[in-house]
């Protein structure tokens, strides 16, 4: 299968045609939304995958994935559970972010924060990201 990108930024999954036909892959259930922000003077990249019951968020104004946590809903507590997976254990931009975003989507969040800490930033970004989740639901 081949990635197609789109003119908003979105990439879908299509059949590879050099394929024999009797090898029909499955359909892929993968939608990635893009889409950049200036705050606080800085360029901010968000990259957005979108999995069956998982998001994906890749925050970051440089090509490089620093840290990675992972939050999800639990019926244990009300309070999503979390973990850093990757990156520097003492940097909580990653697994805050994870865990808000898992708590307002109700699904399994990967965050990806790869932005200098700077305390009004990370605020600012997840003020982007809920703007950008009310004004495009489809995509999340």
């Amino acid at each position: 299968m081949a990635d197609e990108p789109h003119s908003n930024g979105e990439a879908t999954c299509t059949r590879n045609s050099t394929l024999p036909e009797e090898f029909v892959p499955a359909e892929c259930k993968f939608k990635m939304h893009t889409f950049s922000e200036m705050i606080l003077d800085q360029k901010v990249h968000f990259q957005i995958l979108k999995m069956t019951d998982s998001l994906y968020f890749w925050i970051g104004n440089s090509l490089e994935m620093d840290s990675l946590a992972v939050a999800m809903c639990t019926k244990f507590d009300s309070v999503p559970s979390v973990v850093n997976l990757m990156g520097n254990k003492a940097d909580l931009s990653s697994s805050t972010l994870a865990q808000r975003l898992a708590k307002k989507t109700k699904k399994q969040c990967f965050v990806s924060y790869n932005i200098p800490t700077e305390n009004m930033l990370l605020g600012l970004v997840e003020q982007r990201i809920n703007k950008e989740i009310n004004d495009k639901p489809q995509q999340f």
